[in-house]
């Protein structure tokens, strides 16, 4: 085990590192964190922040040579990073799962190579594979297959024409062809793993989406979109199988689709998942002490999901006049949201908001979930947040 007080590295700067690094200090680690960006939330609370890029050698030799052990809070770490400092000290997840998921063709290879479930795709390098594709595809969705995250590097195409026109607008860069599916809901699982292979899964979350970027998460999903104790208990079983096939360690999200009360896999996020912000105050473990304790060797905790719960993310055009990203610049009055009963405001840090940029969330958590889920959406409503 690590224990107290080593030194813990963070690969990457954003709030979920920031919520890493304080759920470290909380337990009496220190944490250094490696970011290029100057303002990064996490590099602002950490014990030292290395201004670096993740391919500088010589700060990765400065981590590896002072940290006890190093994990990622974002999957487009080059794996080859990972590798390195995998010489010198413990890195969770390895750089081999990480590189499946930060990759949609090596994601979607994998989930069909294990037998898992997932909505029919197809690997697109060239033209040519896009006129050689099945028409049952279309429609679809053609992704870039790295680099792509809340929406970006995604284009819905009706046809061939469409898929092409816009596989060119991407430059030509290798993507999937994954067919549009007729969605009920959209669920994920939260996890943690550690080396001896021991899982422990939070309950599962309904998610909604708004221009491709979560919206709104709600612990634990409602009846509608999990229609029985098997279906939440099915999307846990993928989402573990998934990381013993992966041999991972750490804190995983998977998304799925619930098709016709059928789970498909979407996407595997290397690292704590937006969708799990909410166990930092439902629940008695969060992800992000999960994250902390799989790195170190600690026990799992048992995590227990005390409230109800529901995730609203606040996005950067909150901070315009029009609430959609135009007009005057300024803060948005949180005093709308900190006079809601049970609500808890979360703010990153972040030295600037643009559109579509997270820049914190709130949680709102009680008893009785129709209330909760009620509050939640009038306080989403007052703070301005307007459905397009």
């Amino acid at each position: 085990m690590i224990l107290p007080p080593a030194t813990l590295g963070m690969l990457g700067g954003g709030q979920l590192g920031r919520f890493f690094v304080s759920a470290a200090h909380e337990m009496g680690y220190k944490v250094w964190v490696l970011d290029p960006d100057p303002h990064s939330p996490a590099g602002l609370i950490a014990d030292r922040h290395l201004v670096a890029a993740y391919d500088d050698y010589v700060a990765l030799d400065t981590l590896g040579s002072e940290c006890a052990a190093v994990t990622t809070e974002f999957e487009n770490v080059p794996a080859d990073t990972l590798d390195y400092l995998t010489k010198f000290i413990p890195v969770h997840p390895a750089a081999s799962a990480v590189a499946v998921c930060q990759n949609r063709i090596a994601e979607k290879t994998f989930l069909a190579d294990h037998g898992l479930p997932h909505g029919p795709f197809a690997v697109i390098r060239g033209e040519d594979d896009v006129r050689n594709a099945n028409a049952e595809l279309f429609p679809a969705i053609l992704k870039v297959a790295r680099f792509g995250y809340d929406g970006k590097g995604q284009a819905r195409v009706a046809d061939r024409d469409e898929a092409i026109a816009a596989f060119q607008h991407f430059k030509g860069e290798p993507c999937v062809l994954e067919k549009m599916l007729a969605l009920d809901f959209e669920v994920s699982v939260v996890l943690a793993r550690d080396e001896a292979g021991n899982v422990r899964a939070f309950p599962t979350g309904e998610n909604r989406h708004r221009n491709g970027i979560l919206d709104v998460t709600i612990a634990p999903a409602r009846a509608a979109a999990c229609p029985s104790e098997g279906t939440q208990l099915s999307a846990q079983q993928i989402a573990e199988r998934i990381a013993d096939k992966l041999g991972y360690v750490g804190t995983l999200g998977v998304e799925f689709f619930v098709c016709r009360g059928e789970l498909v896999v979407n996407e595997m996020a290397p690292r704590p998942h937006n969708s799990g912000h909410h166990t930092i105050d439902a629940c008695d473990a969060s992800q992000y002490e999960q994250q902390v304790r799989a790195l170190c060797g600690l026990p799992l905790a048992t995590p227990r999901q005390h409230s109800a719960a529901v995730m609203v993310n606040l996005l950067g055009e909150l901070w315009y006049e029009d609430g959609k990203g135009h007009g005057t610049y300024r803060e948005p009055d949180w005093s709308l949201l900190h006079a809601v009963p049970g609500l808890r405001l979360h703010l990153y840090g972040k030295h600037h908001a643009r559109p579509g940029r997270k820049m914190g969330h709130f949680v709102v958590t009680g008893d009785d979930a129709e209330a909760v889920l009620e509050r939640a959406l009038a306080a989403r409503a007052a703070i301005g947040i307007r459905d397009e």
